[in-house]
């Protein structure tokens, strides 16, 4: 039995209701089958933009919004929390579909980033709209994979999944390409951020008319069956007919919370701590610890996500070439832990912008090539228990996934902590510091001398302001230790008056001196009770003018922020070391659960498990033609 499809919509049901009756009665052709393909992949990559646009204006968002990294991390946390039970609900699409959530859910999340995000002015609306967008996207990105799967037989299925895998990672490279291409080097105005999201959003729209129009999907009786091959269409069809939809649909967690779907899905969720850290908080990584740019930190994503985006595609190739998966999870699992401790070793230094770059591709190349083939075989290994449940096996990962992202995000701030103050403070103190660094530095190598022109800054001033008085004493201190006896000025003595006259410069000029010599005295042998420690600050008059003219602003904000930056500075590199061991540890114990998948390690096996196959598919296909 053939099967000609002449367009994606054979049986398309007239009206407008074909864009709500979105079921296909019959396998399509290929032409169709990959255009429904990558009309879903499209949709995963716009879903992922979406989700991940925020990391690449994050501190532009907590100065604007007024959100301390813990507050961040926590919202982020509870955020992936909220979509875990939205990928519960996905489940429900074994039974509901997966079409109409998918384009409902674009439409929703297109309006919400487009236009609703942009318009919170603090943090609780910023997090509780993102919390719903968050909640749309954990059905959705659910529901994707689950039609990856329907449209690919499992001889091939590393290929679609390999493509749909690049839906996260486009979206995080498009994140990083918008960010770099947009975002200028010097950001004035911290409400910028809202820019990234508008643009975000319209795209969303954009892809929401493209799947409103062409986005289908198979009927249950169709999806609900093992394809190893093409050449299983015309037997699906067939069986088609006398499947009981109800009876396979019925238990559906029971039937799937086997330690083979749920310690799978535990592991793939650990290995990938290190990408989800990357696209939550790599801008704050790079500029705090690196002292990188907004703008060069994203240009450092595109590196990190188009080399990830090239391994999920040829390893996807490759593996559906091989037959196997198991043997690429291990290798890119390996390299990726010899990546990561190379990476970690790069906090508290400094590498320049190529050399982490190459670092982040080769590492993030690696982490592909582990993925993709687990994403094929974990759909295998659900298939082997219940072909019908596929979304459901699906929604137990999508749930144990941002579960566990939901618990790494809490424990985060609390490894690290020195974050806060870095993306608080540390922009204005390393401006300050380098506006005023000759006088900061000054101020740092003479504290002596700046103390003391602290304590005596009166004296400095009256010293300047009364040179000329100070210098007529300096030059005659006998003549005016005997004025002093004189305490009226109305009683000295003429020929003393003459003399102090004359040592004063005489005429009109004595007259004005000596006037303000006795109408300042106090002033004056204040000067001269200090002159021994005035005498010691003297020479570093011209430094100590210059850090006069340092605005008391800035004074104030480095005293009560500068200790903290500057300690935040010295423990962050450390900190992040230590989260980064941890990820080490999640690839250690994906590494472990390898076997539990199904799968054959060597192509030669693999082939012949698919001879047979064939052979069986032959046999029934014969006996249903006669």
């Amino acid at each position: 039995m053939t099967v000609i499809a002449e367009d994606l919509h054979p049986g398309r049901p007239g009206g407008v209701s074909w864009l709500w009756r979105r079921q296909l009665p019959a396998y399509p052709e290929n032409g169709p089958r990959v255009l429904l393909l990558a009309i879903t992949v499209l949709a995963t990559v716009t879903l992922y933009y979406e989700l991940y646009v925020g990391g690449s204006v994050s501190t532009l968002l907590l100065a604007n919004l007024h959100m301390s990294f813990t507050f961040y991390v926590i919202a982020l946390a509870f955020g992936n929390l909220i979509g875990a039970f939205g990928s519960l609900f996905a489940g429900l699409t074994d039974r509901l579909g997966r079409a109409n959530l998918v384009v409902g859910g674009l439409l929703l999340t297109g309006v919400f980033t487009a236009f609703v995000i942009p318009t919170a002015t603090d943090r609780w609306s910023f997090t509780i709209e993102s919390f719903v967008v968050g909640l749309i996207e954990g059905v959705c990105l659910v529901a994707t994979p689950a039609l990856i799967r329907d449209f690919s037989p499992q001889v091939g299925r590393a290929t679609a999944m390999g493509f749909w895998t690049s839906g996260p990672v486009l979206g995080s490279l498009i994140v990083a390409l918008v960010g770099s291409a947009t975002i200028p080097a010097v950001v004035g105005d911290p409400h910028f951020w809202t820019h990234e999201y508008r643009i975000c959003g319209i795209a969303g729209i954009v892809v929401f008319l493209i799947a409103l129009v062409g986005l289908r999907e198979l009927s249950p009786r169709l999806r609900d069956q093992l394809m190893v091959t093409m050449r299983d269409r015309a037997l699906i069809e067939a069986r088609a007919k006398g499947i009981d939809i109800a009876a396979a649909l019925r238990h559906p967690f029971r039937q799937l919370l086997k330690a083979d779907v749920v310690i799978s899905a535990l592991a793939v969720s650990v290995m990938l701590l290190i990408y989800y850290t990357a696209v939550g908080f790599f801008v704050i990584y790079a500029t705090t610890v690196f002292g990188f740019s907004v703008s060069q930190a994203n240009g450092l994503g595109n590196w990190n996500w188009g080399f990830n985006v090239i391994a999920v595609i040829v390893v996807g190739i490759v593996s559906d070439r091989l037959r196997v998966r198991k043997p690429f999870m291990v290798v890119g699992g390996v390299a990726t832990i010899v990546m990561i401790i190379v990476y970690l070793e790069q906090a508290g230094g400094h590498p320049s912008y190529g050399t982490l770059a190459l670092i982040l591709a080769t590492l993030s190349f690696f982490l592909g090539i582990a993925y993709t083939p687990w994403m094929a075989s974990f759909t295998e290994t659900v298939e082997a228990r219940n072909p019908a449940l596929t979304a459901t096996g699906l929604a137990i990962w999508g749930w144990i996934q941002r579960t566990v992202v939901f618990v790494s995000f809490l424990i985060i701030p609390v490894v690290v902590h020195s974050v806060t103050p870095l993306v608080d403070y540390g922009a204005t103190v390393s401006t300050y510091a380098a506006q005023y660094q000759s006088q900061l530095a000054f101020a740092q190598q003479h504290p002596a001398v700046v103390a003391a022109a602290t304590k005596y800054r009166a004296q400095l001033t009256d010293a300047v302001r009364f040179a000329p008085e100070l210098a007529v004493i300096e030059a005659n201190p006998a003549l005016f230790t005997q004025l002093a006896g004189y305490p009226d000025p109305a009683t000295i003595p003429p020929s003393l008056q003459a003399q102090a006259l004359a040592a004063a410069g005489g005429g009109v000029q004595g007259q004005t001196v000596l006037a303000t010599i006795v109408a300042n005295e106090p002033a004056i042998e204040g000067v001269i009770a200090v002159a021994p420690q005035l005498e010691a600050v003297a020479p570093y008059a011209a430094q100590l003018t210059a850090l006069s003219k340092v605005p008391p602003s800035v004074t104030a904000y480095l005293q009560a922020h500068g200790n903290a930056v500057q300690q935040a500075s010295a423990q962050a590199p450390g900190q992040w070391r230590t989260w980064y061991w941890i990820c080490l540890v999640g690839i250690l114990l994906f590494l472990f659960s390898i076997p539990l998948l199904r799968g054959r390690w060597r192509p030669s096996d693999a082939r012949r498990d698919e001879q047979e196959h064939e052979a069986l598919v032959s046999a029934e296909l014969a006996k249903l033609g006669s």
